[in-house]
Parts: C-alpha cells; structure tokens; sequence
C-alpha cells in the first residue's frame, strides 16, 4: 500500500520502527472480516458458519475466514446480525465494566450504526439509547440499520451536538465516535488515503474539541463520556485527552482488558493517562482509538420529570400488534403513522419530539390508509412485534430472496386474504398483502436487492 510520505514520517516517529514495521505488514494484508449477533433477537446459540474464531472483547462477535456475499443472506436483512468491524466492538468491555444500571445514552455521531446497535445490545434492561446523526442522508441508513435490530427502547434522531445543549435533555452515557481523517480506514478505503493531509488532521482535531465543548454540557453529573476516532496521530487522540482533563476536567477512567488482546496503550511521552489504541499487527482489525472519562459531581437530573407526557392517541387498531401492548403508549405522528413509545420513557420522548428531529423512536406500527391499517415494515422487525396476529408464509432460500428483491409471489391457497406476515426459518422479513392469486410485496423500495445476481446456493451465515 503507497501511504502519503508524511504519513509515513510522522506515524513512525510516533510508533517507533519496531512498531511501525508490524503496522506496515498488516496494512498489506487482507482485511478481517467479522459480525456480531444481535442477541436481543438471537441470543449466543447460533452457529456462525465460515467463523475463524470468537473476537476476544465482545461475547458475540466473530471473524470470518473469508467475506461471504452477505447480501444474500436473509438473516442479514433480518438483523439477526451487523458486519462489525471488530476492534469498534470493544465499546462492549467498556460498557459491561461501567454500566451497570439502567441509563439513557446518548451516541452522537452514529451512522451507520455499529457502535450503536451494540451499545443498544449490551446496554441493561431498561435502557434507552439515543442514536443520532447530524447528516441527513447518513442518519436515513442509521434508521435502516437500527430499525433492523429491533429493539423498541431505541431513538434516532438527527442533529448537531448544539441542538442537543439547546434541548434541555442530559445523558448518563455520551458515546462520541469522532469524525475524524480516518487514517484508520486506509485498508478499506483508498480515497481516505488521497484525502489525507497535516492540514486535514488539525481541521478535525479543532472540529473535534468544538464537538465536545458542546456535547459536555449534556453529561450529568458522574456521567460517563466515551470518546474514540479511527485515527492514529496524536492530534486527534493523546492530545485531546490531555484537552479534555485540562479544560473540561474531564477524569480518565481505566478499562480492564487482558495484556494478550495486543491492546497498545498511549504513544505520547507527555500523556499516561490509559488510552486504548487498536493497531494492525497488534490487534485483529482496523484503527481504533478510545478514551473514557468521568464527569465529576454528584447531582443528576431526573428526565422524567422533565415534561409532561404528550396525550396518548385513544386506539386500539395497533394493539393485538404488540406482544405487551400495555407497556407502550400510542401516539400518532404528523403523516398519520402510529407509532408506540415504551411508557418508561414516554416524557423523554416528548421532549425530544419538542426540541430535536427524531427520524425513529420505539416501534413505528403503521399508517393509516382510509380505514384500513397498513403495518410498517419496522414492526415486522421489532422484538415487540406479536407474530401470532398475522397469518405466516415460510418462505424458502430462492422465495426470500424474492421477497428482498421486492418482487410478487404467488400466493398458495391455504393464505387467507389480507396481511401476511413473510418468514425465513421463522425470523420475520417483512409483510405481503395476498389478493387471492399472488402476494403484494410490502418490503420496502429502498431497502431492496438491487444486484441482479442469481445466487445458486445458500449464502445464510447462521445455522439456527
């Protein structure tokens, strides 16, 4: 791989040649490839087929011995599991150790959604993640991806860190996975390599400090703050943690994790604070930096009191949808969607709705056409969903492929007419309308596979 010259000059004066040689090695390998089973879905039980061996900080993550063509693999679309880039699952040690509670959580820059759906995943009962991203087009795939693990104590919004100051809202957990020169996304993406420069690196570390300067008014008091690039110089790593417990007083919190996951500590002669640095030829995987602090004090402010809860919408259409249906609130959104919100965090919910963009929250049901209710097609995916309320279609391999293509099946005479609901070895994909001779495809437009490819075998990486 040809690095920019000053690339190389600087990273080897900050590694050392010993170091630095390992890392040269390992950016002219193959890169790894691995997952992470969405337990709320699927528990651990599951055999992952073509796995090479367990990633070492996260319980459900695995490497591939080859990337398969996950695209046609029912599962995936499904969300029974995410293509997880491994070290960016460490985020999970991070989290068993310190969170042991419920909290609300806040990932701020989250597309396209890795960090999040894990967090989401390991976070206790009783949790809720907020999961926001402040461009438009990159928080449409973070609905996508977030709405297929379907866990209903989930929203997603879209904004900047200010909008969130000006909300009145505050966190427990404040995830903030930088944008950064994305020096450790060489092997995966060339164009980061023509696109990286000095100047660049100092445009994203400025941008960096103005990022948490605003997202630090929004941490309670002895909230955690986790701060992470996928970087390797120390503008935008070493350097902003010394910023951030000098400034901000910001405490460094440390991460017990095992001397033989190759984890490499600081590279600064000025900082001994613990700093987590993932590197090609130390670690299985991409560039990852990350850093964890405490934010000291001892108040906190209680969100449920915040506002008080918005009228919920007198229905009872959706309710037979919901496996607990008492526990959710139903309320009905500007472009007649139904959506249930967990009453746990009903208020929150308001206030967002009042002061932020929210793209996604709980579980969206549907919308009403006329008299009728058409399902949503995150309602099939939710974890909150009761199957027993709509007749099922097993579908095999070449129908569910069909099926993600959106297009028509015919319908077999045992279907009553009306809603179906479309499974793959009984993990829902999706709702069909069956108009008597053939099944409408509900799948969404712009969620479908768009490779005109015929697969001639079974590319599902689970065995159930």
């Amino acid at each position: 791989m040809q690095l920019p010259e000053k690339f190389i000059q600087r990273t080897e004066q900050m590694m050392g040649k010993r170091l630095f040689a390992q890392f040269c090695q390992a950016m002219d390998a193959e890169v790894p490839v691995s997952l992470r089973l969405n337990r709320h879905k699927m528990g651990t039980s599951a055999q992952v087929v073509g796995a090479q061996k367990r990633v070492a900080w996260c319980e459900a993550g695995y490497y591939l011995k080859s990337r398969p063509s996950f695209t046609f693999d029912p599962f995936l679309h499904a969300g029974l599991y995410y293509v997880q880039e491994a070290a960016s699952m460490f985020l999970e040690t991070v989290l068993r150790q310190l969170v042991k509670k419920p909290v609300v959580m806040l990932d701020l820059c989250a597309a396209p959604g890795g960090k999040s759906s894990l967090a989401r995943d390991v976070l206790p009962d009783g949790s809720l993640l907020v999961s926001n991203e402040p461009l438009r087009a990159r928080a449409n795939v973070l609905v996508e991806n977030m709405q297929k693990m379907g866990h209903p104590d989930v929203m997603v919004t879209n904004n900047y860190a200010a909008d969130f100051v000006k909300s009145g809202l505050h966190f427990d957990v404040v995830l903030v996975d930088a944008p950064c020169s994305g020096e450790g996304m060489f092997r995966k993406d060339h164009d980061a390599i023509s696109e990286w420069s000095v100047q660049n690196v100092k445009k994203c570390s400025q941008l960096q400090k103005d990022i948490l300067i605003e997202i630090w008014k929004t941490l309670k008091e002895d909230g955690i703050l986790i701060y992470s690039t996928c970087t390797y110089n120390l503008e935008e790593n070493e350097d902003n943690v010394a910023w951030l417990t000098s400034e901000l007083g910001a405490v460094p919190v440390l991460i017990q994790h095992d001397g033989e996951w190759g984890i490499t500590g600081s590279l600064s002669g000025s900082l001994d604070a613990p700093v987590y640095r993932f590197m090609p030829g130390k670690t299985c995987g991409e560039g990852l930096f990350m850093a964890v602090f405490k934010k000291k004090g001892g108040g906190q402010v209680d969100l449920k009191k915040a506002k008080a809860k918005a009228d919920k919408m007198k229905t009872s259409l959706s309710k037979p949808w919901l496996l607990a249906p008492g526990q959710f609130d139903i309320r009905q959104d500007t472009d007649s969607s139904l959506v249930a919100i967990p009453q746990a965090w009903s208020s929150i919910y308001h206030q967002a709705s009042a002061n932020l963009k929210v793209m996604y929250a709980g579980v969206k049901i549907g919308k009403m056409k006329g008299k009728d209710l058409v399902p949503d097609h995150a309602l099939a995916l939710s974890t909150a969903l009761n199957t027993a309320a709509f007749p099922i279609f097993e579908l095999d391999i070449s129908q569910a492929i069909a099926y993600l293509r959106k297009e028509s099946l015919p319908s077999p005479a045992y279907l009553p007419h009306g809603l179906v609901l479309m499974t793959f070895q009984g993990v829902p994909l999706g709702f069909a309308k069956n108009v008597g001779h053939r099944l409408n495809n509900l799948y969404p437009m712009e969620w479908k596979i768009k490779s005109g490819h015929i697969p001639n075998e079974n590319n599902t990486i689970l065995e159930l």
